[in-house]
């Protein structure tokens, strides 16, 4: 078997596997044809293996060097490479029947070292520690800021991204540095890089047939008031966590006093895991008010005022040494019982979604450790990856959500089959019917090192990933197994 015939075979696997790649992509218009395909092949072979490097997936120079141009190409950028996965989104929101989707915003920071960060952009600068002399020493560190929005449904399946900015930073000033010059209420949004949450509040508003079936989450860092106003203006609701005091009623008294005078209005039980994987129960403490607010003082010219829902949770007799659950979040949307609270809850906490899919752009796809040299090439390749971390959170959540669904509605026939050959032998004779999504997943999932014991949770991300490498594999033998035999 020459290598030349072996390169064949893997690029078989990547036609066969363009079933999901054509899917997200069917709807991407370049003005060149070719970069359309190379798109294709570019995201079938990263498919192949999750984490590796361009080179290994590409398995040779051409196919290397192609990928290489195609990264660099000023005619390719990362709105072109996300254009049609968007839509693909677009469709599979349709597919909720005007079920509530939420959609989860946050930014994350990918750096990397460079010799010289003007190719790149700038994060900021950091303590390095101090010199021989003992004086502090500082580095700035170079890197690319992304703010995403994923689309989830209220039982956390992810229906695809809806909107991504990319931006960096060509020079860094602190935030103290910055607020002993200027007050930053007075700085118009425009000019801030919070605009970012506002201009991904509209575009992902835009895929929705009914933006009211729009549920925009974010953190406190989306505490922005005229974050508020934008999801009001495009006619969607939001859940939000708020961390600013800000005025209230007639401008007399703050959000604060207000829910210092409300009642709790209910308890609910939740159970919390800290970082080692300890969980306890927690009770909360629920409290809700309708409020007016208020915009800050520098800006009520501008922007009106709102009738909002506060809703607050607070843990009661929380054990010592632990810091205790204080969540204050504001919705435009109507909470008047214990049910509905518990509800906004729920779906607040499935921020911590996005969370997970950054956690797979970064460990699994080993977005931050790419050599490519500039920010165009970086943010190209980053656009690739979304879409591969989507698709691999998305095999991971489809299993948990609907576990009874025909298998090939996530793989293809010949990976199902393998799958299939793969699982242990029953105890019993028994004959079984089509592979389901949950019996493949789990054994796509011990190929990645999951052990499918009776008290294991259900396969996480990161051995499905690496399950998509081995199976990867798998299949390259399979192809190559009856030529073998035949010579």
């Amino acid at each position: 078997m020459t290598y030349s015939r072996t390169v064949a075979q893997g690029q078989n696997i990547v036609a066969e596997q363009n079933n999901w790649i054509d899917q997200e992509l069917h709807k991407s218009v370049f003005h060149d044809a070719r970069l359309l395909r190379r798109l294709r092949v570019l995201l079938g072979q990263l498919a192949q293996a999750p984490g590796q490097s361009i080179s290994l997936v590409c398995q040779d120079w051409a196919n290397t060097k192609a990928a290489y141009r195609f990264l660099s190409n000023p005619r390719v950028s990362e709105a072109d490479i996300l254009a049609g996965h968007f839509d693909a989104t677009r469709e599979r929101i349709a597919a909720t029947h005007e079920a509530p989707v939420l959609m989860l915003h946050d930014t994350t920071e990918f750096s990397w070292q460079r010799d010289s960060a003007q190719a790149v952009g700038v994060l900021g600068k950091t303590n390095s520690g101090r010199d021989a002399e003992g004086r502090i020493r500082h580095h700035t560190v170079c890197g690319i800021l992304m703010h995403s929005s994923l689309a989830v449904t209220t039982d956390g399946l992810p229906l695809g991204l809806a909107a991504i900015k990319f931006w960096t930073r060509s020079k860094f000033k602190g935030t103290n540095a910055l607020k002993r010059s200027i007050n930053p209420t007075r700085v118009p949004i425009e000019e801030k890089e919070s605009m970012c949450w506002l201009d991904n509040v509209r575009q992902s508003s835009a895929l929705f047939a009914q933006p009211q079936q729009c549920v925009h989450v974010g953190d406190r860092e989306s505490d922005i008031y005229e974050l508020f106003c934008q999801a009001h203006d495009v006619g969607a609701h939001f859940i939000f966590r708020t961390c600013a005091d800000r005025l209230a009623g007639d401008g007399t008294r703050t959000v604060a006093t207000y829910m210092r005078q409300v009642r709790c209005k209910g308890l609910h039980k939740i159970e919390v895991r800290n970082s080692q994987g300890h969980s306890r129960c927690a009770v909360l403490e629920l409290k809700y008010c309708r409020v007016r607010l208020l915009p800050p003082r520098a800006k009520q010219k501008r922007y009106p005022a709102l009738t909002l829902t506060v809703l607050q949770a607070n843990e009661r007799d929380t054990p010592s040494g632990i810091e205790p659950i204080d969540w204050k979040l504001i919705t435009d949307l109507p909470v008047t019982s214990r049910a509905q609270a518990i509800e906004k809850l729920d779906w607040y906490a499935q921020r911590w979604k996005i969370e997970t899919f950054h956690k797979i752009l970064k460990s699994g796809c080993r977005a931050e450790d790419s050599r490519l040299r500039t920010a165009q090439r970086l943010t190209n390749l980053i656009a690739l990856f979304c879409i591969l971390s989507w698709r691999i959170f998305w095999l991971t959540m489809i299993n948990r959500t609907a576990p009874t669904a025909p298998a090939t509605l996530a793989l293809t026939p010949i990976e199902v089959e393998l799958l299939d050959k793969l699982r242990p032998a029953p105890r019993t004779k028994v004959h079984h019917s089509k592979p389901s999504i949950a019996s493949c997943m789990i054994q796509l999932a011990r190929l990645g090192g999951y052990l499918a014991r009776a008290s294991d949770p259900p396969p996480g991300n990161t051995v499905i990933w690496r399950g998509m490498a081995r199976l990867t594999d798998i299949e390259l033998g399979f192809d190559l197994a009856p030529e073998s035999c035949s010579s």
